[in-house]
């Protein structure tokens, strides 16, 4: 029996993303917006508290069980930014272009070997939204920053975040290699194997 979750995002990167990840779970996942939920505000400080703001806000609208994620690229050199405000580095409703290009901007003079990022994902999912235990999970997907974009796939920082075990930027991965390695691949098999231990709670 396949169970439906409620995915708390319109990012239509990130649901076809989870609907490929979640295939073959026993779970299926609908984006909020085709549920007429209005986003919450990302107000928290940290990838964790966005999370369960964004997951506790899909499920009272819905009154279904919901998943969050709250995820973004932490660089070193620009001192762990633009971590929780990756989607909106170069402002509230800036593009992944915009966002790319004010990183890149920043880091014109770093040398190459001072250039390691990550890529952090946080993972909630809550049974019902004052679900007083949420199962949270984290992923995180090492690389460094390029000086230019290359590849089309994927979307946000992935055109400048090399993966140095694939020799490649995350957007010159196919969509099934890329959901073997993520950031958010990792968490969601982590939460996916939590969800499958805890079937007869949820």
């Amino acid at each position: 029996m396949t169970r439906q979750l409620v995915l708390a995002s319109d990012n239509q990167g990130k649901l076809r993303e989870l609907i490929s990840l979640l295939s073959e779970s026993g779970f299926s996942v609908v984006g909020q917006g085709a549920l007429g939920v209005t986003p919450a505000e990302e107000t928290g400080e940290t990838f964790v508290e966005n999370a369960i703001l964004k997951a506790r806000n899909a499920a009272r609208q819905t009154g279904h069980p919901a998943i969050a994620d709250d995820s973004g690229i932490e660089v070193d050199a620009l001192g762990g930014a633009p971590g929780v405000y990756s989607a909106r580095f170069a402002g509230e409703r800036a593009s992944d272009s915009e966002n790319v290009s004010k990183m890149l901007s920043q880091l014109v003079d770093v040398p190459s070997e001072e250039r390691q990022a990550r890529f952090r994902c946080l993972m909630v999912y809550l049974r019902q939204a004052d679900d007083p235990a949420p199962l949270i999970c984290e992923g995180i997907w090492s690389g460094c920053i390029t000086a230019s974009l290359s590849g089309e796939n994927g979307f946000g920082y992935d055109p400048v975040f090399w993966v140095p075990e694939e020799n490649c930027t995350a957007a010159e991965l196919s969509p099934a290699r890329k959901n073997m390695l993520s950031h958010r691949a990792r968490a969601l098999r982590l939460l996916v194997d939590r969800l499958k231990e805890s079937a007869g709670n949820l």
